[in-house]
């Protein structure tokens, strides 16, 4: 009797766990219990907390800080509810061992920083609350760590600002997320925003129709834009958003097997583009077929880039390859994406053997034999002269004084033609007199009365 009174206390669910002092636990209609702790008293989270709590309601507190596995022994909490405590501090492993949890609220804090890669720890994690808090920037970061999310509320806080990931997370491109796309809800008013297209852009994607983001309000107010503090952004003169343009240093790039080379590529547009690459092919050439496998999945994305951006609108990145192999060849893609849209261009790595090089050294090097003592280089002459050789029948023009007739010039080797062959001399034609002279040499004329004179006593 005495064992079984005791079997049945044991079993009570007040014996085997207790309430942490100061707190109130309760039980739900599906025996769930949930754990409510508003006490002013309360300076620290409980640590008494039992395993079998749902739901966690810690509120009202002057509590600063959460420490480092604050809920490791609560595996089976769904619902965290840290709201308008003085909370100044989450430390990124405050949520470990939290894999069930599907809502987590900090409203009503005083967070400047939020440990974004804390939610690896919360896989499941669906709504998370930053209402009322002092956040002044949202990093890129963030994106890794929120594609879960389907409630984010982050108004009233400081932003200014959205990165381009977290844009590109709530507004896929077309193609760009596999699968249905997830609706979000976001709480972006009551911030100072900096009004400019990006923002706006937001705003007027929110109330498309299909739109994967809804907000919770659309009354944004411009509170740090150009002599528009405080507008509607529904009425502020706002820069339109400009797509972006990418431009490569070289489209094609040929280099030897073993060696370094960089590929660079420039963006332009506005807002700053962000840039990526990505190797879309492999290159098969003619020394790498039996190289190159198709173990390889394209497109890759390439991390191991540099970027940086010099001024508001321009980008530039680069990607370094370092000891070439044949794997290395390939079609590499430069993409820019903005809000206002999405640009890419192609860069073809060519990777050539070291094989071939000597081969190219080999014709460079090959000289002209030296020619024979013996041969003797005819003198060079001027093209007029190499013509008046080359046709020895051709009459040569004389330039005679102001008193003297042009007369019949009959060459020796004409002198077998039946027909002399007239010569007209113009005194203004210039002529190379050194080449005539030479062709003169061994020439007579013939006149009219069948004088014969030698050219070589004439006075040219």
């Amino acid at each position: 009797m005495y064992l079984l009174v005791l079997l049945c206390f044991l079993q009570h669910p007040a014996v085997l766990t207790s309430c942490p002092p100061l707190c109130v636990c309760t039980y739900g209609t599906s025996q769930l219990r949930g754990v409510h702790c508003s006490d002013p008293r309360i300076s620290g989270v409980p640590v008494n907390v039992p395993a079998d709590t749902v739901k966690l309601r810690l509120e009202r507190t002057p509590i600063t800080k959460i420490p480092r596995a604050a809920f490791y022994n609560l595996s089976e909490l769904l619902f965290l509810w840290l709201t308008y405590n003085s909370i100044t501090a989450v430390h990124p492993s405050s949520f470990v061992n939290l894999k069930a949890l599907r809502e987590l609220r900090l409203d009503g804090n005083h967070l400047a920083a939020f440990p974004w890669e804390g939610l690896r720890d919360m896989p499941r994690l669906q709504t998370l609350g930053l209402h009322n808090n002092r956040l002044s920037s949202l990093p890129s970061h963030a994106a890794l760590f929120l594609p879960n999310i389907t409630y984010l509320d982050l108004s009233s806080n400081r932003l200014t600002m959205l990165s381009a990931e977290l844009l590109d997370l709530w507004f896929p491109f077309p193609g760009q997320q596999s699968g249905s796309v997830r609706r979000r809800i976001l709480g972006l008013h009551d911030n100072p925003w900096l009004c400019d297209c990006q923002i706006s852009l937001v705003v007027s994607l929110s109330m498309s129709l299909g739109t994967p983001v809804v907000l919770m309000d659309h009354l944004l107010t411009c509170s740090r834009s150009l002599g528009q503090s405080g507008m509607p952004l529904t009425k502020a003169e706002l820069p339109r958003c400009m797509r972006p343009s990418v431009q490569p240093v070289a489209t094609r790039v040929m280099s030897p097997l073993g060696s370094n080379v960089i590929l660079r590529c420039d963006a332009t547009g506005y807002p700053t583009p962000t840039l990526t690459w990505v190797k879309t092919s492999t290159y098969v050439g003619c020394c790498q077929q039996d190289i190159v496998g198709n173990n390889e999945e394209l497109p890759r994305n390439l991390k191991s880039c540099m970027q940086g951006s010099p001024r508001v609108g321009v980008r530039w990145s680069i990607i370094s390859l370092d000891a070439l192999s044949y794997q290395d060849a390939g079609e590499y893609r430069c993409q820019a994406r903005n809000m206002a849209g999405i640009a890419e261009a192609p860069i073809r790595l060519k990777v050539v053997g070291v094989t071939r090089l000597p081969r190219l050294q080999k014709k460079k090097s090959q000289k002209t034999p030296p020619k024979k003592k013996s041969q003797k280089t005819p003198p060079k002459s001027s093209s007029r002269n190499r013509k008046l050789n080359r046709t020895p029948n051709a009459s040569p023009t004389l330039l005679l004084k102001d008193n003297q007739v042009p007369q019949i010039v009959r060459l020796p080797s004409q002198r077998n033609n039946t027909k002399p062959t007239p010569v007209f001399v113009d005194k203004l034609l210039n002529v190379n007199f050194k080449g005539l002279k030479k062709v003169m040499n061994n020439t007579t004329l013939e006149l009219s009365d069948n004088t014969t004179i030698p050219t070589s006593n004439m006075n040219v």
